[in-house]
């Protein structure tokens, strides 16, 4: 653990988030707070290094890497063993519980990142794919309203963003992993996924009319996988069957079937994506890509990764999004499958020099922009520089 780790390690578990002088929580600054679009995340993380509650030890070394987004899990399964804290808490019982009273939540969404990208699933309703209940319904909208509300109420001044989503809607919408049948996307679970997409929009833009905020943003977001081998070729899934019914703010793609082939599944997701006002720039980014270890060596899973990265800052994805800091998947003989940054010896292989070289260029570049210009750079500006950055020769 370097030294600046365990000294954010200490502060975030001892010290409430830090106030202005006004009261609210002090605002990040133009560098904390731009939009780096390149990512990782942290989810079911297979090894941790630390006595530290597993998501304040990897938030802890995402932004000791230089990140200022972190991509994480909040739902009822928030515990137990490769969850975000080792025990539950009774008391927890929704969202906003989690957020609010479980020590290890709250710190971590403290911390100074700028966007959060968080799997939300409420505590409280049933699921949708037989069909989503009015009576169900009703619960989602309100925990999923108060959650966003608290968010808006807590974060007001700070300058943080939040998008609230979920993990692969695809295998959701099948009710399993058979990618060469389409027997479980049945009427209902269309309309129920439908149904649960447009209560929670509704939610958060109903928690955005009402809450008095300001400098921070709460958005909502669906989240697709089978793109080219079954919304592009004309079959049922969520592209194709749910999106176009749904007004939601953002799609993220976990783009594993593409490849390294993004641009026209990047770009048929978006011909999916009913208009938007208010929300300026491309509304699908990257939510997952790697390429495991057992499969690729140091070099290659590097070289791979920063294909994937230049093709989302070319085609314009708001975040590239790593599957993932330290790796989740475990075969059944044990070996770590290797979709890391760092792995399970505490390694540091050359995507994760890269992700934290990149960062050091970027903050540098936008301090350097803004003192010669007076102000930071545009999205397009800093992508234009961020390309030439990663065709540079290592």
């Amino acid at each position: 653990m370097t030294p600046r780790r365990a000294a954010l390690s200490l502060v975030i578990l001892l010290v409430p988030l830090a106030t202005s002088a006004q009261g609210g929580p002090k605002p990040l600054s133009d560098i904390d707070r731009f939009n780096y679009v390149i990512g990782t995340q942290t989810i079911g993380a297979a090894y941790q290094f630390t006595a530290e509650p597993r998501i304040v030890e990897t938030a802890c070394a995402i932004l000791d890497m230089g990140s200022n987004t972190l991509k994480f899990r909040m739902s009822k399964d928030y515990f137990g063993k490769n969850n975000n804290v080792a025990a539950a808490n009774p008391a927890i019982k929704s969202l906003t519980d989690l957020a609010r009273d479980e020590p290890a939540h709250k710190a971590v969404l403290d911390m100074p990142f700028a966007d959060y990208i968080i799997w939300s699933y409420c505590f409280s309703p049933g699921w949708w794919h037989s069909g989503f209940s009015k009576e169900d319904q009703e619960k989602e909208y309100r925990e999923f309203h108060e959650f966003a509300s608290y968010l808006l109420r807590t974060y007001s001044g700070s300058g943080k963003r939040f998008y609230l989503g979920h993990w692969e809607g695809d295998w959701h919408l099948r009710n399993g992993y058979d990618t060469g049948s389409d027997a479980g996307v049945t009427p209902e679970a269309i309309q129920g996924m439908i149904d649960w997409l447009n209560i929670r929009q509704r939610a958060v833009d109903d928690a955005n009319r009402d809450t008095p905020h300001k400098d921070v943003w709460v958005y909502n977001y669906t989240e697709v996988n089978l793109v080219k081998i079954a919304a592009m070729q004309g079959r049922p899934c969520v592209t194709n069957s749910v999106l176009p019914h749904t007004n939601v703010d953002y799609v993220s793609y976990s783009s594993y079937d593409s490849g390294l082939d993004l641009g026209p599944s990047l770009d048929y997701i978006a011909s999916k994506l009913q208009p938007k006002a208010g929300i300026k720039g491309k509304r699908v980014w990257i939510g997952e890509y790697g390429f495991p270890a057992i499969a690729h060596s140091p070099a290659e899973q590097d070289q791979l990764s920063r294909k994937v990265m230049r093709a989302g800052l070319e085609w314009g994805c708001p975040f590239v999004l790593y599957w993932e800091l330290y790796n989740n998947e475990i075969d059944k003989d044990g070996t770590q499958r290797g979709f890391w940054l760092i792995d399970d010896k505490g390694g540091k292989p050359p995507v994760y020099e890269t992700h934290r070289s990149y960062y050091a260029w970027a903050r540098r570049f936008v301090a350097d922009f803004r003192k010669a210009q007076g102000r930071v750079p545009t999205a397009e500006e800093f992508r234009k520089q961020a390309v030439l950055w990663l065709d540079q020769p290592k």
